[in-house]
């Protein structure tokens, strides 16, 4: 199955209110420079492409850049890096954000009733916790309130290490925009927003990637 990148997904889901960053997409090492000078230090740089998925593995990612010669530098490191399977390629340029959470958040199929929209505790927890919950699409926003509440580590959902509680409102809306998207583009096999970092008590997604049918 098709997936889009990363930039892509994003755009998508974004258009049905799921929280995205200030990112740009560009394709030379000036660009990136410029568009962290607009966006603010520090950025991450990452290199952007249909046909990466998974670029933490390779290596295709640059965090906690500070200035406009370190992300110069990052970005023309990524574009050699590319190779000709990767097809054409971007790099995205977005503002460096971390969090204490982490949830994830998503779209799949099941054989017997079709797409499901989940959301779980994320991060380094992820696994081990197993802590997640799924409903049919499409769900309306008492349906998002109840996943909310059916994960068992509703601590992490409070104040937590001097950071705010979670605004659940926004929480919910993510859920409600993955089932929306998955609604107007029935093409959507999947929708994986891993991590979706919770900000100042706001969930937003640092990365997404959305599969499609050919």
């Amino acid at each position: 199955m098709p997936t889009l990148s990363e930039a892509e997904s994003k755009q998508l889901l974004a258009r049905h209110g799921v929280p995205v960053l200030d990112e740009r997409l560009v394709t030379t090492p000036d660009g990136a420079a410029a568009a962290a000078d607009a966006i603010g230090y520090p950025v991450v740089v990452k290199l952007c492409g249909a046909a990466i998925a998974h670029k933490t593995e390779r290596g295709l990612v640059r965090l906690r850049l500070g200035d406009r010669d370190a992300v110069r530098a990052a970005a023309h490191d990524l574009l050699a890096a590319a190779r000709p399977d990767d097809g054409d390629v971007a790099v995205l340029v977005a503002p460096m954000v971390s969090g204490t959470r982490e949830l994830i958040a998503g779209l799949s199929q099941d054989p017997t009733f079709g797409t499901t929209v989940m959301l779980g505790v994320g991060g380094i927890f992820a696994e081990a916790l197993a802590d997640v919950a799924f409903r049919l699409v499409p769900i309306a926003r008492v349906d998002a309130e109840e996943m909310v509440e059916d994960l068992a580590h509703q601590t992490l959902l409070g104040p937590f290490r001097g950071e705010p509680p979670v605004d659940r409102d926004r929480l919910v809306d993510v859920l409600m925009g993955l089932s929306d998207a998955a609604t107007a583009h029935p093409e959507i096999v999947s929708a994986d927003v891993n991590p979706l970092i919770v900000v100042d008590g706001a969930p937003v997604a640092v990365d997404a990637l959305v599969e499609v049918r050919a």
